[in-house]
């Protein structure tokens, strides 16, 4: 029986219910009348429930998921799904200096290529474990604080039966079976964006994305936001109702794992960076779904720039381009406060921060929703101050979205980095520059000529 993931009417109405709960509107009817049909809330990390529903049942979720929908929501006016300008600032320089070193940009985006890889393969074991998971097998095998890859040399076996690992990862992400980057959507996104600007500059419309999609992006390779918005668009739905229609993961992590072809390819410039992030998210993603994408656009966008910074200057201008009164911004202080309170050269001093974002966001939102996540990578690169290993291992090491987390973190501490030598052997030898994946024209390239391709997409 083939139970397709993040479809199903009969699963989305717990998450639905779960984010009208978040949102402040008020479902306690919806949710009775569910219940007392037969319905069952959302599963906890599976991606479908066991078994089908009724035809009856997947009817009245159908029915339920729309009235939900008309349910207002009293954060609407914080958290609006409009893209609003920022004025740069005097002391914000805008755009790049008008002749950067090619070489040196090109290193720059190589390292940040290769971070995002890294960081997504070291993650990738442990994605959707729970934190004491993590911890288990990493101190079981020696690798407490997390600083290196994950394997399963002398991993204790009640612990490997307690905590299995990821099974479509387990092949191709541990320490002693990595031969090159393996596919996964935290790097098919940067893809489709790259061939996104190649095709249409930067005057790209969120229409001109949907057909990329369909053109180039598997339907079997997306999930949650992505994969209802493709739904929708093969329903015949346009943007923007392809991010609302029954669409529960609206603001989840997926569109903020899109966003840094954006940002590499506006150096200096995070209010553009953020405007053609913004354009993307909307096809699947509204209000802290789309500021995630907006946030790490700038925030890449500002690192990328001309100037030398450092991490909390790069958060702090990218946090500018988001709503100030918005859930993702509070999430995004709190990751960086919280990180600020501890101490950056005792192990269990980000132990604590991850012990304080676990239980400000655990108990209420999915381990895919993108405001636990944006405050674990708010923090963890905060707590790192800049340091590559320090960034990827502290935003695994958090728990919720691993690899995603540790792919975006990756990204800007190795873009911060300046060059693949920075980044470490241990790290860059085993993906033997090369990437897989379906996104036509791309599979076994080089991150050394992914870089060349982004430095020419700026345009």
């Amino acid at each position: 029986m083939l139970r397709l993931t993040w479809v199903q009417p009969e699963d989305l109405i717990g998450h639905e219910l779960r984010q009208a709960a978040q949102d402040g509107r008020d479902a306690t009817e919806i949710e009775r009348r569910w219940i007392a049909a037969g319905g069952h809330l959302a599963p906890e990390r599976a991606g479908a429930s066991p078994e089908p529903a009724s035809p009856e049942l997947r009817s009245l979720a159908q029915e339920l998921l729309d009235e939900l929908a008309q349910l207002p929501s009293p954060l609407a006016a914080a958290e609006p799904t409009v893209f609003q300008t920022r004025p740069a600032r005097e002391d914000e320089p805008v755009g790049r200096h008008p002749e950067p070193d090619p070489r040196a940009e090109t290193d720059r985006l190589h390292a940040a290529w290769l971070g995002r890889a890294i960081g997504c393969v070291l993650g990738k074991p442990v994605e959707k474990l729970p934190l004491d998971g993590i911890r288990a097998i990493a101190r079981s095998t020696g690798n407490w604080p997390l600083n290196t890859w994950f394997t399963a040399r002398n991993l204790d076996p009640r612990i490997a039966a307690v905590y299995p690992w990821n099974r479509r990862s387990r092949p191709t992400s541990l320490a002693e079976n990595i031969d090159g980057m393996p596919e996964d959507d935290d790097l098919n996104y940067p893809l489709l964006g790259l061939l996104l600007l190649q095709r249409h500059g930067h005057d790209f419309t969120t229409a001109e994305v949907a057909k990329l999609w369909l053109d180039e992006l598997p339907a079997g390779r997306t999930f949650t936001a992505e994969r209802i918005a493709y739904r929708n668009l093969l329903d015949g739905l346009e943007p923007p109702h392809t991010a609302t229609h029954r669409n529960p993961f609206r603001e989840w992590i997926g569109a903020q794992i899109r966003a840094d072809i954006f940002g590499w390819a506006c150096p200096g410039d995070p209010a553009k960076a953020a405007e053609l992030a913004y354009r993307d998210a909307v096809l699947s993603h509204t209000a802290n779904g789309v500021y995630g994408e907006m946030f790490v656009a700038a925030a890449i966008a500002h690192a990328a720039g001309p100037a030398p910074t450092t991490i909390h200057e790069t958060l702090a201008t990218a946090l500018a381009h988001i709503p100030p009164d918005s859930r993702y911004a509070r999430a995004i202080r709190f990751g960086t406060d919280t990180a600020r309170a501890e101490p950056t050269g005792t192990p269990a001093g980000f132990e604590r921060v991850v012990d304080a974002l676990h239980a400000r966001y655990a108990h209420d939102h999915h381990w895919v929703h993108v405001l636990p996540n944006a405050a674990l990578l708010a923090a963890a690169l905060t707590h790192a101050d800049g340091d590559f290993t320090g960034s990827i291992c502290r935003a695994v090491s958090g728990g919720w979205d691993t690899d995603s987390n540790g792919a975006t973190a990756g990204s800007i501490a190795g873009l911060l980095a300046g060059g693949p030598e920075a980044l470490g052997e241990r790290w860059t030898v085993p993906l033997k520059n090369r990437l897989a994946t379906t996104v036509g024209g791309f599979d076994g390239i080089g991150f050394d000529e992914l870089a060349r391709l982004t430095l020419e997409a700026r345009g």
